[in-house]
């Protein structure tokens, strides 16, 4: 009875000691063990009051989330820092009455990432997402929301993937 069971748990084991460790989101983080994100100050030239903050707050719970890295304020190991460059809306189609029939909202953010154990790794990149609506609503309050927290969603997994995964 023991034999096998001998058996199975030293096969289980050099099975995943040979795969490494496996990430359920693809991160790899190497040997880091801290990360920060710096405020990303607004520097659009349309200023949405409060974006600069929550997209700040989402990229570092989206990172808190799906890594076990430890958040810091300063010397992390991961770094990620920039601005948000644009904040604006367009017409996006029009109605046969030369009205918009539908707009777009874009927000673009300029992302420096610093590796400091994996400088090869760094990299500075613009991220940009919109976010489409029908031109006869306004876009304030819980239609705001709704499309900050998409465009949130899109920008920050962006960023994730292009500082933290292979793919």
């Amino acid at each position: 009875m023991k034999k096998p069971f001998l058996i199975f748990c030293s096969a289980l084991l050099l099975t995943l000691q040979s795969c490494g460790i496996y990430s359920f989101t693809g991160a790899d983080t190497g040997e880091a063990e801290t990360f920060q994100v710096n405020f990303f100050q607004n520097n659009a030239d349309l200023v949405e009051p409060g974006i600069d903050r929550a997209f700040t707050n989402s990229l570092q719970d989206l990172i808190q989330n799906q890594t076990s890295l430890s958040l810091v304020n300063n010397n992390g190991d991961l770094v990620f820092e920039g601005e948000i460059t644009e904040y604006y809306i367009a017409p996006m189609s029009a109605t046969a009455q030369n009205t918009a029939a539908q707009n777009r909202l874009t927000i673009s953010v300029n992302v420096r990432y610093y590796n400091t154990l994996e400088p090869e790794k760094d990299f500075d990149r613009r991220f940009s997402f919109f976010y489409d609506y029908p031109a006869a609503t306004q876009l304030v309050g819980a239609n705001l929301e709704t499309a900050l927290d998409e465009i949130y969603t899109r920008l920050t997994q962006d960023i994730f993937n292009a500082a933290l995964t292979d793919w």
